[in-house]
């Protein structure tokens, strides 16, 4: 399955996980897995039936209640994860793209479609992104039956959807709100895409209205690198022209964007007109991925995504500093870096290892943090000292036989437990028992979109 950015990107060495690059057999891990003493595998459901495939990656997570949804190159899961140490599946639809990544809200379920397809159909099979008829964009679900998902409505973005952040509409005194925003973050453009042409120095916003979510549209495509954002550097593998991800702070009109080559801080209280505040720039960062807020939203966690997923980028040859996080202070809305933080094991040559997604874990006072990092496995870190970050739990398996690519996608916290997205193993369930984050497991979470973030 090929997305037009994939392949561009692969040949200009960012990736970003978008295409089969390495032989597609199924694959399993061998037997060393190693974690610290403090983590722990309690549960999981490996890939099965026609997500078993190797090309069929495993790919973002999302939580409401007792489920958990999980997005695949050839559609998404939904989990009972009633009891998280033995998750069973409600019900697997398939419906191929690359990406898939996935949010819900209510009863409904959104996924990123980031490659041109001849239609919007879930039997749609790839197309040529210089076709002006082909489609890519976002798919909404209807799963008020969790057992047989609906879908109900396409709605085609411009360069397709890379991945969406969930935003919810502005609030009035005493109403909830009555639509929700999707921002879409896309790039790749090429003259030769009718749909994606450079300039693409935007993303596209979609609203939602909750009650008749099949009028979802395309309300605004605002421009946020009127300059053109920052173009091709020595150590940057690619230019700005548009974003990975987005992460959106609601409660105090607050986002942060990972945008390729580089990273911004924007003001949303216009949910349709964001603005770009401040960025930054990095010479160690390769491919500015995505955004973690603190609790207080007075610090940002960035992610360099080097060789876009596909690459061995855990070694002493790569060092500590390029494939890392960054943690950057946020005062006076300015962004100030204060250090990296990446996993302290190295990793073998054929294991595609760097900084992915991740979460915090909800403790009151201290910023911790938990985090895939592909092959190099589950990380959880502190970094409540901005200046001084250090791992205190860790989960690694040995690397994939045969070669493929693999490894934990995104790992998240919820509920009591880690649940990690694994890209060829399916869902694995981890605990953590440490005093450092034993108190998060009294806090309880409805839902978890985790680019939308809440204090605790």
């Amino acid at each position: 399955m090929v997305s037009r950015f994939g392949r561009a990107l692969i040949l200009a060495g960012a990736a970003a996980l978008v295409l089969p690059v390495l032989p597609v057999l199924p694959a399993n891990a061998s037997g060393d897995v190693k974690t610290s003493a403090n983590v722990k595998l309690v549960g999981g459901v490996p890939k099965q039936g026609p997500f078993k495939s190797g090309d069929a990656y495993d790919t973002d997570l999302a939580f409401q209640g007792d489920y958990a949804y999980q997005g695949n190159y050839h559609g998404f899961t939904i989990y009972d994860i009633k009891n998280p140490a033995k998750p069973a599946v409600v019900s697997r639809v398939t419906c191929p793209a690359a990406q898939n990544d996935v949010s819900v809200q209510g009863n409904l379920l959104f996924l990123s479609v980031d490659e041109s397809l001849t239609s919007d159909s879930c039997k749609a099979e790839a197309e040529t992104p210089s076709v002006k008829s082909a489609w890519e964009g976002i798919r909404i679900f209807d799963i008020s039956d969790k057992k047989r998902p609906k879908y109900i409505k396409s709605i085609a973005t411009a360069c397709g959807s890379h991945t969406h952040t969930l935003v919810p509409a502005k609030k009035r005194a005493g109403k909830k709100s009555k639509a929700v925003y999707l921002y879409v973050s896309s790039y790749g453009p090429s003259k030769s895409y009718p749909d994606c042409k450079p300039p693409h120095d935007r993303i596209s916003i979609i609203k939602v209205p909750l009650g008749k979510p099949t009028s979802a549209k395309v309300v605004s495509r605002p421009v946020l690198f009127s300059d053109g954002g920052n173009e091709k550097q020595e150590n940057l593998l690619a230019p700005t022209t548009g974003c990975h991800d987005i992460t959106v702070f609601p409660d105090k009109d607050l986002a942060a964007g990972a945008c390729m080559g580089d990273g911004v801080l924007m003001d949303i209280s216009d949910r349709e007109h964001p603005k770009v505040t401040t960025r930054v720039t990095d010479e160690n960062f390769a491919f500015w991925h995505s955004a973690t807020f603190n609790n207080t939203g007075t610090k940002v966690v960035f992610t360099d995504e080097l060789g876009g997923g596909v690459m061995a980028a855990c070694n002493a040859a790569t060092g500590p500093q390029r494939g890392a996080d960054a943690v950057y202070d946020i005062a006076d809305g300015q962004l100030t870096f204060k250090s990296y933080y990446k996993i302290p094991r190295n990793q073998g040559p054929d294991e595609n290892c760097v900084a992915h997604n991740g979460s915090l874990i909800p403790v009151k006072g201290r910023d911790i943090m938990v985090q895939a990092w592909y092959q190099g496995g589950v990380s959880i870190w502190d970094f409540t000292d901005s200046s001084a970050p250090a791992e205190i739990g860790y989960f690694d398996r040995g690397p994939l036989t045969p070669q493929n690519l693999g490894g934990s996608w995104s790992a998240y916290y919820y509920n009591g437990h880690i649940y990690s997205s694994d890209i060829q193993r399916g869902l694995d369930v981890l605990t953590i028992t440490d005093q450092r984050t034993d108190p998060a497991a009294t806090k309880r979470l409805k839902v978890l979109n985790t680019q939308t973030q809440y204090a605790y």
